[in-house]
């Protein structure tokens, strides 16, 4: 199926690596332009050289940390005709609710929820004036399902759902479509280098760890395994397309039936 993508210019939030490298990956494939964004220069180069040697449409990079209302200006002036914007940037982090401080709630809120809402309101009124847009927020299962070992993560997640279905309530009746993707337990760069230290601490291979983790941690799994970022980066890619413009206000699941419902 063709996307329909050619020459549409999409912004990929903290894609350098993981779900977000992914997403860029697979929608400069599908012909679509793309900004990569890194917090470092160096990072940034390395994947536009990576993926200017399988891809033929244009890819072009900003480094910055698009958590400062400085950068993402700065990014808006130098970029201003967005097309597809995906708030994939965020972060994550284990700790007791004890433990959690007023500055880490904080900074967990202005990364992963005050970002995508700046770059949102900054890209709207241009969607607005061409009556088309795309605006995707990488949530995740744990927005649904809080989990115990990351309360301040979880909520920041229910607060992208939050946003998504209001911004779309918003644009009604418009071309512009507001949508969020939750993606279940994936095989991030992060989430990988987090698992493989503490198999190696327990003395397990990954896959002794990943079973152990889908009994105990993420029963309610379907596929009982991770996801890869490539499965997510699909998903994403349809919802930024024409295709998918009946799509909109929704929480699209790629969660690997984590969540336990229907609907």
């Amino acid at each position: 199926m063709d996307l329909g993508l050619d020459g549409k210019l999409a912004l990929v939030s903290g894609s350098t690596a993981g779900i977000g490298l992914a997403i860029a990956t697979t929608l400069a494939q599908e012909g679509a332009r793309v900004i990569v964004n890194g917090r470092t220069q160096a990072a940034v180069d390395r994947v536009l050289a990576q993926l200017r040697s399988v891809v033929h449409s244009e890819v072009l990079g900003f480094a910055g940390d698009l958590g400062r209302a400085d950068v993402a200006n700065e990014l808006a002036r130098k970029h201003p005709e967005v097309d597809i914007l995906v708030n994939n940037l965020g972060i994550f982090e284990p700790k007791p609710f004890e433990e959690i401080s007023d500055a880490d709630w904080v900074r967990f809120f202005e990364m992963n929820v005050l970002s995508g809402a700046r770059l949102a309101r900054l890209y709207l009124p241009r969607m607005r004036r061409v009556d088309w847009g795309r605006i995707i927020f990488i949530s995740s299962e744990s927005g649904v399902q809080i989990p115990v070992e990351m309360i301040h993560y979880g909520v920041t997640k229910t607060a992208q759902l939050a946003i998504s279905r209001g911004l779309a309530e918003a644009v009604a009746g418009t071309r512009i479509t507001v949508n969020c993707v939750l993606p279940g337990p994936t095989k991030s760069r992060g989430v990988g280098d987090f698992v493989d230290s503490l198999a190696k601490a327990s003395g397990k291979t990954f896959e002794e760890f990943e079973a152990e983790f889908f009994e105990k941690a993420r029963p309610t799994s379907l596929i009982k395994r991770f996801a890869s970022p490539e499965e997510i980066a699909s998903l994403v890619a349809y919802v930024a397309s024409p295709r998918a413009s009946a799509t909109t206000g929704a929480a699209l699941r790629a969660d690997g039936g984590v969540i336990k419902s229907a609907f």
